[in-house]
């Protein structure tokens, strides 16, 4: 019991983490006239993919946006699940999936945000993006952990109906696995 909340504690903060940064970062870029293309450290990425995309300066903006969207998507998303956590201490299990979904956005425009960065050899850029694309697989594998310690052990190995296991190599085939099954 002490290690589900272990985990629990930390994928919560980490859904605060993306709450917070990736929501101050994505109001910062969509209250600014420039869509955040003022600040010279984080437009780097923006500067980067539009570079190799061949954007005029609208594309860029437009771009940069795009970014902001995503990243507010980001916040939102995770401030749902964070609400949802705490919902879950009251009425019972937690739901991960769209955690899992925000986490996917994260990992995409993070991965998408660190090859201009590394092109451009900005190493400090680098780090932090790194960070946050670690945070989010951390946060990702612990969501599976937690959702494999509520699965009783006869849905994940599958009995033949006198109680026997299969063997392994037959196993894989059952009708057991659906992906994104709860």
């Amino acid at each position: 019991m002490r290690a589900s909340g272990i985990i629990a504690a930390m994928i919560l903060a980490i859904a605060l983490y993306f709450t917070l940064f990736w929501g101050f970062d994505a109001l910062r870029i969509l209250t600014s006239p420039t869509y955040g293309l003022d600040d010279v450290w984080r437009s780097q990425i923006v500067f980067g993919l539009g570079r190799l995309a061949g954007f005029g300066p609208e594309g860029l903006i437009k771009l940069a946006a795009v970014i902001g969207a995503l990243k507010l998507t980001v916040a939102g998303v995770c401030a749902v699940h964070v609400l949802d956590r705490f919902r879950s201490l009251i009425a019972g299990q937690v739901q991960n999936e769209i955690l899992e979904s925000g986490l996917l956005i994260a990992v995409l425009v993070t991965i998408g945000a660190v090859a201009p960065a590394l092109w451009s050899g900005n190493a400090d850029l680098v780090r932090e993006l790194t960070i946050q694309l670690l945070l989010a697989g951390l946060a990702s594998a612990l969501c599976i952990i937690e959702r494999s310690r509520g699965v009783p052990k006869e849905d994940l190995v599958p009995a033949l109906a006198d109680g026997t296991e299969l063997p392994l190599a037959e196993a894989g085939r059952g009708r057991w696995f659906m992906p994104w099954k709860r």
